[in-house]
């Protein structure tokens, strides 16, 4: 998708209904789909927020950013997904998290960014966190400066994300789940599974609509 396209549709991403949990659930692994939301509040869980950030390449294609995380010894070692992190005392709403992690974690200054809107809240079972995704946009190719958290970036093709080849599954096995089919997305030779790929598969369906 030519960027000015992208750009001529902000207006109606902002007013379209989301799809919410319909639309997260095409792509949530069988464990996520055993939390209701009153499991979710009992577990008064963390609060973090996600940027999905769009840019054109140089070609002026659309496009949007991933990470790969580092690996660590945690949960979400060496996964693919959006910057974003947990809350901090001094952030002053959520979205402002969403900024700060995505300007710490690969150097985008927050005045570049114009948040198009917030889209549904994802559950993390295993690190109990509650994540607000946001969308938004940046109208030239960041100068990515990635810290010592990001082992990749990974620039990925609006017109790949909608392209119907790209969903798939996997086996997994993690700390938490043995020999588990996940429904995913394979995009630029990546797995991307759990909550960023439902945050994606609500994402896409906003685009498609």
């Amino acid at each position: 998708m030519i960027f000015s396209d992208f750009i001529n549709q902000i207006e109606e991403l902002q007013n379209k209904p989301l799809g919410g949990l319909p639309s997260q659930f095409k792509l949530a692994p069988k464990l996520r789909m055993q939390f209701s939301e009153e499991l979710i509040r009992s577990k008064n869980p963390k609060q973090a927020a996600v940027l999905a950030l769009f840019y054109p390449d140089e070609n002026n294609q659309t496009r949007f950013l991933l990470t790969e995380r580092a690996s660590y010894n945690g949960t979400h070692s060496a996964q693919v997904s959006f910057p974003g992190g947990k809350t901090d005392k001094t952030d002053q709403n959520i979205e402002a998290t969403a900024l700060r992690e995505t300007f710490e974690e690969v150097g985008i200054l927050s005045e570049d960014i114009k948040i198009i809107r917030q889209i549904s809240d994802s559950y993390i079972p295993p690190s109990n966190f509650l994540v607000a995704p946001f969308i938004g946009v940046t109208n030239k190719k960041p100068d990515f400066k990635p810290n010592e958290e990001v082992a990749n970036i990974i620039e990925v093709l609006i017109s790949d994300l909608l392209n119907e080849n790209s969903l798939t599954s996997v086996e997994m096995e993690t700390s938490y789940m043995k020999n588990i089919d996940v429904p995913c997305f394979k995009l630029n030779n990546y797995i991307v599974w759990g909550a960023t790929a439902m945050m994606l598969s609500e994402i896409k369906d906003l685009l498609k609509s």
